[in-house]
């Protein structure tokens, strides 16, 4: 009995262990009508910069133009706001809720946000809901000492069985570590007709 007893004790100290370091989620609301406008031109592309809320000390930037969308997450560089864009080349529009993924200090490391890819009936040649594509884009958050905030990875969502599991898995493993302008980010698990090729600026 006592070696029993030492066994289980093990083992739920080291199952203890292991969720002691796991990362949580946090959920924000991704609405563009409450955000502040930062730039707006409507005569070129229609083009608009916006400052949104969300977690305390990690603001949401959203930009769109040519019906493409981007976002960054975080205290980015100005740099990043005025000359960064990462999107898909096909028209998008994001989701309307963001999953932040929390370490174990508090911290914010990673961000999960949904596109919804916008593909073309090759019969029409215009966007039909029934071809439309959905990505999960994980992004790395911006921090106070470091304010590079990029896409790290995606996962296609109708193409993986647990694609939200999956999103933050590879958020928890990669999304901290990864170095914006350097790193290339990738599809991760199944990627299927419907993702489309991703489109990235950033600034040097």
């Amino acid at each position: 009995m006592t070696m029993i007893r030492v066994g289980m004790c093990f083992a739920m100290l080291m199952l203890c262990a292991a969720t002691a370091g796991a990362n949580e989620s946090s959920y924000t609301d991704m609405n563009t009508d409450r955000c502040n406008t930062l730039s707006s031109n409507e005569e070129e592309g229609s083009s608009v910069s916006l400052k949104c809320r969300g977690l305390d000390g990690y603001p949401v930037y959203f930009k769109e133009g040519d019906a493409r969308q981007s976002v960054f997450f975080g205290p980015v560089s100005q740099s990043y706001l005025d000359g960064g864009f990462e999107s898909f080349g096909m028209f998008n529009y994001v989701g309307k809720k963001i999953e932040w993924r929390i370490d174990d200090s508090g911290t914010p490391v990673a961000a999960i946000l949904r596109y919804f890819i916008s593909n073309l009936d090759p019969e029409t040649g215009m966007p039909t809901k029934a071809l439309e594509g959905q990505v999960l884009v994980i992004s790395r958050v911006a921090q106070p000492d470091d304010e590079s905030g990029c896409v790290a990875a995606y996962v296609d969502a109708l193409a993986n069985k647990d694609a939200n599991g999956l999103a933050r898995q590879v958020a928890d493993d990669m999304a901290a570590n990864f170095t914006c302008g350097q790193d290339e980010p990738a599809f991760h698990g199944e990627r299927g007709e419907r993702a489309s090729e991703p489109s990235r600026h950033l600034p040097e």
